[in-house]
Parts: C-alpha cells; sequence; structure tokens
C-alpha cells in the first residue's frame, strides 16, 4: 500500500495573501475614517491588530501600502462593473446600460468608499506613483464605455469623447448619491444617465 502523503497545512500557502490583505483592507478603513494625513504605519498596524513590524515586512513603506490599497480598490471596482456587464447578456446596449448604472449599486455607491476615495485623490497631486495609478484608472474607464459604445454603433471617431462624457456624468451623478443620499435615489441616477445614452445612441443604429 503507498502511503500517504505528508499533510501540507493549507495556511503556508494562504496565510502570507491573508495578512497582506488584511493590511490593505485595514488601510482602507484609516484612509476613510483619518484621511491621507493620518495613515500611518501605527495607525494602520492598530487597525489590523497586528505589530507595525509586520506591516514593514509586507510593504516598503506606507505610500507602498496606501498604492497597494488604491490598487485593489479599483481592481474590486472593476470586478463589480464586470460583473454587471456579463450578467447582462450578450446585447450590446443593455451590456452598456448595466456598465454604467452597475456604479450606483450600494457596493459602489457607498460613503465610507467614497471618503477613502478622497483621501486618494488628495495624493494624487503630491504623490507620483498615486497620480499614475489615477491616471491608469480612469483611462481604463473611459476605455471601456468608448468600447461598449462602439458596440452600440457609436462611431470611432465620436467614442472618445461620448466616454468622456459619459464618465464625467456617472462620476457626477455617483458622487452626489455618496454625499446626498437623500437628493435622489439609485434608480434615478441610473434613469439619468440611461436617458443621456439614448442621446448618444441613434435609435436606427
Amino acid at each position: 500500500m503507498k502511503a500517504p502523503a505528508p499533510h501540507q497545512p493549507a495556511f503556508r500557502r494562504i496565510e502570507p495573501d491573508a495578512r497582506r490583505l488584511g493590511l490593505i483592507e485595514a488601510c482602507a478603513r484609516v484612509l476613510a475614517r483619518l484621511g491621507a494625513a493620518g495613515a500611518s504605519v501605527r495607525a494602520i498596524a492598530v487597525e489590523a491588530e497586528v505589530s507595525p513590524g509586520l506591516v514593514s515586512h509586507y510593504f516598503t513603506g506606507v505610500e507602498a501600502l496606501v498604492a497597494a490599497t488604491y490598487a485593489h480598490i479599483e481592481e474590486a471596482v472593476a470586478e463589480t462593473l464586470d460583473r454587471a456587464v456579463a450578467d447582462a447578456g450578450p446585447d450590446p446596449r443593455a451590456r452598456l446600460d448595466a456598465f454604467v448604472t452597475a456604479s450606483f449599486a450600494p457596493a459602489i455607491a457607498d460613503p465610507q468608499l467614497l471618503a477613502t476615495w478622497i483621501a486618494f485623490w488628495s495624493l494624487v497631486t503630491a504623490r507620483p506613483a498615486i497620480s499614475a495609478q489615477h491616471g491608469e484608472q480612469y483611462a481604463g474607464f473611459r476605455a471601456r464605455v468608448a468600447g461598449l459604445l462602439g458596440d452600440c454603433g457609436v462611431p470611432p471617431a465620436d467614442q472618445r469623447r461620448a466616454a468622456i462624457a459619459v464618465t464625467a456624468l456617472v462620476d457626477g451623478l455617483w458622487l452626489e448619491l455618496c454625499l446626498s443620499p437623500g437628493c435622489f435615489s439609485a434608480e434615478e441616477a441610473g434613469g439619468i444617465a440611461l436617458a443621456y445614452l439614448d442621446t448618444l445612441i441613434s435609435k436606427d443604429r
């Protein structure tokens, strides 16, 4: 009979990733509560209930941890939007509508998430790495909108400007929905955005 293979505890593989993720999530909470100025190694370590040395073990400094947190939140938002598009099925207009209106879902139109984004935005002009991440994130969102508009028949020459306008509209509605949720609902925000899409996409396309 073949001897059983030695048991390999799963935590040896997942613990480092889990700890790193825990530090990123703690950093996001500190940024939301205290802003960029309050995001120190000590504050994040206290939030994560670990020693400051563990933070330094996984990240070279606060700036690296903030950059990783920015990337993590960007990825989570992108996954939510991509899931909405996938769930919309094959119809191009349904996919575009789903991508645009997903920004008003509770998972994204969240005051704490807004507070974290505000902390990130405050670093854009001061930290080159954060500025570069912001530029990539914004360009990626616009490119996705432009592609979805193209699938709906918007000519290539018009896609860039249309994507900028749609992105600005979504950002503005999202911001006010987070800041003043009693002013209008997520459904109203979605209706406003969809009505604007109607002006971009001719019925005969």
